[in-house]
């Protein structure tokens, strides 16, 4: 471990930014590479001073803090930057996670490599990724929505938007506000499936999965499960395959339906034709409820 700890030193580069993810729970998640960093850092960007000192002092690291948040990030930028050009070791963390995804971090970003200077960042704890990773997704692509809006119309709007999507969204909530999102999701999905995963890699951490009226219903019966941060994965809507019914099909069956029931003419089309007997009943019905609606 010691070796890989002192490469990891070995490559600090003066003059660069390291943007640091540091753990959303557990500190045991703190990599060999974040160490080094900080350990090496003469000036340490962070969201909130109190709760990075708790950190660095859980490894026996005193580094120089200031604080860096979304109300000064911009006029902050300028002191980073100076002490770039003075050939220090500088590095941004957050209060968790990695810096810029939901977090200060994205304007400091772009302001340090305008003034010419290299930004790296150090992988580490995700709590989107960390979600994505037990929520079963086999999707190869997602969506990350950050947190959900606190309006209750523009959450409406946002959550409609999601019915017919056709990757995962990853959301974030709050404890105050969650009953209010899974309430609305309800009427618009109820059996869509859903990860909701909750303190993350801490103490209490729990995730629950079924369709979102089963984990609303988890929620209004155990009060525990509506505390600490949350992370939501929103599997995809089912898409029905089609199945295209060749015209002799479609002909055969449009006579049978005439004198049949319809669950018997597309049982026997199904056997005169070779196709689908559930494609011909859809079609039936499909078609039944055109001509009711004209």
């Amino acid at each position: 471990m010691q070796v890989h700890y002192q490469k990891a030193v070995a490559s600090i580069v003066p003059q660069t930014l390291y943007v640091v993810a540091t753990p959303i729970g557990n500190l045991a998640d703190l990599s060999f590479h974040a160490l080094a960093v900080l350990s090496r850092a003469d000036l340490i960007c962070a969201e909130d001073t109190r709760v990075t000192h708790q950190l660095l002092r859980a490894y026996g690291i005193s580094g120089r803090l200031i604080s860096v948040r979304e109300q000064n990030e911009q006029s902050m930028a300028q002191r980073v930057i100076d002490a770039l050009a003075a050939g220090k070791v500088v590095a941004q963390v957050s209060d968790a996670g990695t810096p810029a995804i939901c977090d200060p971090g994205a304007r400091l970003v772009t302001r340090v490599r305008e003034a010419g200077f290299t930004v790296s960042p150090v992988a580490g704890p995700s709590a989107v990724m960390a979600a994505l990773s037990v929520a079963g997704v086999t999707e190869s692509d997602f969506y990350f929505a950050g947190f959900v809006p606190a309006k209750s119309g523009e959450r409406q709007q946002r959550l409609k938007e999601w019915q017919k999507v056709v990757c995962p969204v990853v959301m974030f909530e709050t404890p105050h506000r969650i009953m209010d999102t899974l309430a609305q999701m309800a009427v618009l999905y109820p059996l869509r499936s859903m990860l909701l995963a909750r303190e993350i890699s801490k103490t209490h951490e729990t995730y629950i999965t079924g369709t979102v009226a089963h984990i609303q219903t988890v929620l209004q019966t155990d009060a525990n499960q509506k505390r600490g941060e949350m992370v939501l994965v929103l599997h995809p809507a089912e898409v029905e395959k089609q199945v295209d019914l060749s015209a002799e099909a479609i002909r055969v069956m449009q006579i049978l339906v005439q004198e049949l029931p319809t669950k018997q003419a597309a049982a026997l089309a199904a056997e005169i034709s070779g196709e689908s007997k559930k494609a011909l009943y859809d079609w039936a019905i499909a078609e039944k409820n055109s001509l009711n609606n004209t």
